[in-house]
């Protein structure tokens, strides 16, 4: 079944429970007026932003989006783009979608106006649903893109070349549209990260969207009495799937703008929340800022905090040691998956196998994995392959790109991109991207090995491993390195602790630089190898 028939579910068994809290804690206690926009008792002062709505405001804000775009000749079949921060609006608008058929298309909001526009066409999209954050960007474009698309605004003052979201779906109908979908109907489309250049299109249908639901709940036992904390953005399939358990048994969800770790200790504390997704990059500031002193765990009501699971990338080993030091009651999880696979999911540790932290798990719930030699053929276990999955929820295809689909998928399979190697228990462990891969004077390397050495040093707040031309080698490896605050580092420290790694496996050149990531909290390596393999080979040619 869809999954917009778990909204209608929820809205019947659970209509008046909260559905989903908004909290915005860099915003003034003035903004909270907007309750009332969402017929709700004004709650008692907060010291934040916030705001709150039910399981039948949710379902009736979906259905007064449904019927509009309905009333303006959307159809089945037909795609709906939403470029909004995380807000309250944001997945009422995306069930809207779903519920008249068509597909939604969430945009990073990181894009340019020129991926946007790139995005939009690509997706053949009918409309695009926008927010205050992105009308410089999409003023530029809006000549380029409104012939035939309409353009609809959600927040305060709606420009002049966009229709007022909230305007238009204030007098809509708030009863379901009754629009017939199957599993097989094409549901989204989700775009790659792009580190590898413009996004790809990702069709996926809503029985990939269900299952994505189902093995949430399996992998991490969420009840109707779990509240999930929601950090990272929901354009991404990793948010927005995590948060798909908390869909399937009426559980709570809280939308956080902000990744400091007070305001998420703040948010797990007020709200009472019982689940936390975080991205490497938080997990490690909330540790430093413990381990410097500037919060103490007395200060919050954490008890309630049962589970903090990691996806998105590779996980330190160490990180996860240190953070049970000061959360020894934490179940951990990671989860592996791709927008392809429709989030995280197809590959998971399970909350009973921290000790085999550093490995990403076995195939999830309704998944098969594979590693591979180059020509598809799987490798003797212990040997490194590429990571190859096949499930309920792998891509239809990229949307109108037959030969980059032909690349990946094969046989039911989809073939990951990502080297990885499967012990004597059967749990696999990423080594690297296979586009990541550096060959030095023959020998592979596989930055995420040195990276995780790297991060168990105690100055190293974060790190990067890329290849650089090298004259003699080919390549040689490359660390950026980002230092905590308050320590002091020089190179010769770090070529001293990397000593006890192999020779030819120390980084050959020490950068102390911040280590981009994105919003998913992946590191930017094209943007590094940008910055410093140019400058690289031009000092190379020199030599020469």
């Amino acid at each position: 079944m869809p999954i917009t028939e778990l909204l209608e579910k929820n809205c019947r068994l659970y209509g008046d429970d909260i559905s989903l809290v908004e909290i915005n804690p860099e915003l003034p206690e003035t903004r909270r007026v907007t309750w009332r926009e969402y017929n709700l008792i004004e709650p008692t002062p907060a010291p934040y932003y916030r705001r709150e709505i039910t399981w039948n405001v949710f379902n009736e804000k979906a259905n007064r989006f449904a019927n509009l775009l309905l009333s303006m000749g959307i159809r089945k079949g037909d795609k709906v783009a939403i470029l909004l921060m995380n807000c309250l609006e944001w997945l009422p608008i995306y069930f809207g979608i779903l519920k008249t058929g068509a597909l939604a298309v969430p945009l990073n909001f990181r894009y340019s106006s020129d991926e946007i526009s790139y995005c939009v066409k690509l997706a053949e999209v009918d409309v695009l649903v926008f927010g205050p954050e992105f009308i410089g960007r999409v003023e530029e474009i809006a000549d380029e893109i409104s012939q035939n698309r309409l353009l609809y605004f959600v927040g305060e003052g709606c420009p002049s070349f966009a229709e007022d979201y909230h305007a238009h779906t204030a007098n809509c109908s708030s009863s379901s549209p009754k629009i017939d979908i199957t599993d097989d109907d094409f549901g989204a489309i989700y775009f790659s990260s792009g580190t590898t250049g413009f996004p790809k299109a990702i069709l996926h249908t809503h029985g990939a969207l269900m299952h994505a639901c189902v093995a949430e709940q399996k992998h991490h036992g969420q009840t109707r009495n779990d509240v999930f904390l929601c950090i990272p953005p929901l354009y991404h399939t990793g948010a927005k799937m995590h948060w798909f358990g908390s869909l399937l048994t009426g559980g709570k969800a809280v939308l956080l703008k902000g990744t400091s770790p007070t305001s998420i200790l703040d948010a797990v504390s007020k709200e009472h929340c019982t689940i936390v997704w975080l991205l490497v990059p938080w997990a490690q500031d909330i540790l430093d800022a413990l381990d410097r002193g500037d919060m103490k765990l007395e200060d919050y009501d954490l008890n309630q905090w049962r589970l903090m699971h990691i996806g998105a990338q590779p996980v330190p080993p160490s990180m996860i040691k240190h953070w049970k030091s000061y959360f020894p009651n934490h179940q951990y999880d990671t989860n592996y998956g791709l927008s392809e696979s429709l989030g995280p999911g197809c590959v998971h540790l399970g909350v009973e196998n921290i000790e085999k932290a550093g490995s990403i798990g076995k195939a999830g719930y309704g998944w098969e994995t594979m590693i591979v030699d180059p020509s598809g053929s799987p490798v003797p276990q212990g040997e490194i392959g590429e990571l190859a999955v096949k499930g309920p929820a792998v891509m239809v295809c990229y949307y109108r790109d037959p030969k980059a689909t032909a690349q990946v998928l094969k046989n039911g399979w989809l073939f990951t991109g990502d080297m990885a190697v499967e012990d004597e228990d059967g749990f696999i462990t990423l080594v690297d991207r296979k586009k990541d891969v550096i060959i030095s004077g023959g020998e592979n390397l596989y930055p995420v090995q040195i990276e995780d050495f790297l991060r168990t040093y105690e100055p190293v707040h974060d790190v990067a491993v890329i290849g650089l031309p090298d004259k003699r080698l080919g390549e040689i490896a490359a660390a950026i390195i980002s230092i905590k605050p308050g320590y002091d580092c020089t190179e010769d420290e770090i070529n001293r602790f990397c000593r006890k790694l192999p020779r030819y496996k120390r980084p050959h050149k020490i950068i102390f630089a911040e280590v981009p990531r994105n919003p998913t909290g992946k590191i930017e390596k094209p943007k590094l190898r940008a910055i410093y393999g140019s400058a690289r080979l031009v000092e190379a040619q020199n030599r020469g």
